[in-house]
Parts: C-alpha cells; sequence; structure tokens
C-alpha cells in the first residue's frame, strides 16, 4: 500500500500551503504583534515545513507584507461595508462604520488595528511593513476627506484629520481600556465633530 503524500507534496501544494501559511500568520502577528511570532511557530501552527514557507515568502519580512495587504483589504471591506445601505449618505455611511468599530473597540482582548500596530513597531521607513501600513492609513485619510467633501463640511480636510484622530484613538484607546473604555464614545464624538463641521 502506498503512502499517503505529504501536504507539501500534492499538485496543490504551493498554493494551499502558501494559504495555509497565510491565514496562521494573519491569526498569529494580530494576536502576539509581529516581532513576538518566529517562523518556527508560523510552520508548526500551519502544518507545513520550513521550506514551504521560503517557497512561498522570500522571507518573513515579505510574510509580513502579505498579512498586512491581507489586512488592509478585509478592513476596506469593513468601511465600505456600511455603503450597501446608505449608498448616496457619506455621513450615515461613517456612522455605521464608527458604531461598529466602537462596539469591537469596547469589547476585552480587542488588539486595535494591526496596520497601526505595524508602524508601532516598525519604525524604519524603509521596512516593508512600515511601508504597506502607512499607504493604507494614507488612502484611509483620503478617503475621509473624500467623504466629508461629499458631506458638503466647511473645511473637509480639516474634519477627516478629525476623525481620523478619533477611528486612530479607538484602536489604541480599546486596546489600552477594554470594556467601558473611551472607545464606547466614539460614535457619540464622531457626531460632534461633523455637526460642528456642517
Amino acid at each position: 500500500m502506498r503512502s499517503k503524500p505529504s501536504p507539501d507534496t500534492t499538485t496543490e501544494t504551493p498554493r494551499r500551503a502558501a494559504d495555509r501559511i497565510r491565514d496562521t500568520a494573519f491569526d498569529l502577528f494580530y494576536r502576539e504583534g509581529i516581532r513576538a511570532v518566529g517562523v518556527e511557530e508560523i510552520v508548526n501552527q500551519a502544518g507545513v515545513t520550513k521550506p514551504s514557507l521560503y517557497r512561498a515568502f522570500e522571507s518573513k519580512d515579505e510574510l509580513i507584507a502579505a498579512y498586512l495587504r491581507d489586512y488592509d483589504q478585509r478592513f476596506c471591506e469593513r468601511f465600505e461595508a456600511p455603503s450597501a445601505e446608505h449608498p448616496d449618505d457619506p455621513k450615515a455611511h461613517l456612522l455605521a462604520y464608527v458604531d461598529r468599530l466602537s462596539r469591537r473597540a469596547s469589547r476585552d482582548g480587542y488588539r486595535g488595528c494591526g496596520l497601526t500596530n505595524a508602524v508601532i513597531e516598525y519604525p524604519d521607513h524603509d521596512h516593508p511593513a512600515h511601508q504597506v501600513a502607512v499607504e493604507s492609513k494614507q488612502n484611509l485619510r483620503e478617503r475621509l476627506r473624500e467623504m466629508c467633501r461629499s458631506m458638503g463640511a466647511r473645511d473637509p480636510d480639516e474634519l477627516a484629520d478629525g476623525l481620523m484622530l478619533l477611528i486612530e484613538g479607538s484602536y489604541v484607546s480599546g486596546q489600552t481600556f477594554g470594556e467601558g473604555g473611551p472607545a464606547r464614545v466614539l460614535g457619540v464624538m464622531a457626531r460632534r465633530l461633523i455637526d460642528a463641521s456642517m
């Protein structure tokens, strides 16, 4: 009787192993922090070999960048989700997003934004993690400006930056205070800021 080939040697191996590595890294990097997680832990939990990891990703830095691009894609999907309910109402769209974020960031065990955490963990501007995270934040800032212009704010750039501060603050304070912390008032403060800027 022939032995069953290992998961890393089937014809689907490169994609499947890479997907398992990516999913495992996503979970570990977000929960424990990028620097705290080693390649050994990733391959062990993914059920793959180290050579499989290095076939899929040239280095840990490349895997980190892939994780952050995946994180950014998921963030964009969450941020844009309220547009289905509020297609022509940027204010309602934005408030629906901050209300959801407020609930999420007010739970114990919340780990904040993986992109914000990456900028803190990797302050070197040349590191791929820093570059991917900063690009995502710049895109969010521009999206908020676009939404604030559509709302008819007196100074859309100023309002967008104020909202950005509130959102970023909820990512960090949610990790610090958990349930009952300042993130619980994110929606209230965003409404006040928007109303005062019209």
